[in-house]
């Protein structure tokens, strides 16, 4: 028995799960000075609302030089690692072209997401030879089992900004008043992520699919078909979560 072939928009869903969830991924890119051959990385990578990979990069790095000269850049992300046949596991090539983040509001919020999800690149962002990137997607080739083999263009893959921008903006919010107030209903969406998910989690990003959470730096990815699109439609959707999790276990509002 074969896998089912995936229709395009499953295809494009399945992606854009694949680098939500995902903190690292290799970076190829033409070495500048040994005829254009391909130079491969370990990278830290965030995701931007609408599903594009944002990274955080020395002046001083071979790829960084390499892309200053053909901004043309490859990122392989896969779930591969935890299966006892990796080969197994999906896998997404993202094709791009690199470009450094501005200093819009915009920009400045791609910024505060990356660092959410990697605290610990504060002190390297601090640095004058380090910059935020943002990868200007044009394709993407997804691998989700045999036979399920996918080219996706990015229009097809990536959010409208239409559905993004409004939520991307209440995000900071968002997170501060979950991780001062909510402390609780945060432990309870990991437990839906992971089975004995200790406590003490904290929310460090929402976007319309989703929220991710961490913990001593362990991230959880928990997909949500939520329609969230703002603040209001966030805090909505977080407070059902609440309650169907509740429901499904069984348990009782504290207090």
């Amino acid at each position: 028995m074969t896998d089912r072939p995936d229709a395009p928009s499953d295809a494009a869903t399945r992606c854009r799960q694949l680098l939500r969830r995902s903190t690292l991924a290799t970076l190829a890119t033409a070495e500048r000075d040994q005829g254009g051959w391909p130079y491969a990385s370990l990278a830290q990578v965030a995701v931007a609302h609408d599903g594009a990979p944002l990274l955080l990069l020395s002046d001083l790095a071979d790829h960084t030089k390499n892309f200053a000269e053909d901004d043309r850049v490859s990122l392989l992300f896969d779930d591969a690692h935890a299966l006892e046949n990796p080969l197994t596991g999906a896998r997404v090539t993202v094709q791009g072209r690199i470009q450094r983040l501005g200093k819009s509001e915009a920009d400045d919020r791609l910024r505060a997401r990356y660092l959410a999800r990697h605290p610990a690149a504060a002190d390297y962002a601090a640095f004058g030879d380090f910059n935020f990137y943002r990868v200007l997607t044009e394709r993407l080739h997804l691998v989700a089992g045999f036979g399920r083999i996918h080219w996706l263009a990015a229009a097809d893959v990536l959010l409208d900004p239409a559905r993004t921008g409004a939520l991307a903006e209440a995000e900071a919010d968002i997170l501060a008043h979950m991780n001062a107030d909510h402390t609780d209903a945060i432990d309870l969406y990991a437990g839906a992520a992971l089975a004995d998910a200790p406590p003490g989690w904290r929310m460090t990003g929402i976007d319309p699919e989703g929220i991710d959470l961490q913990r001593e730096g362990v991230h959880l990815r928990l997909d949500l078909d939520s329609g969230m699109t703002d603040g209001d439609s966030a805090r909505a959707a977080l407070v059902r979560l609440v309650k169907t999790i509740r429901a499904t276990k069984g348990l009782k509002r504290k207090g």
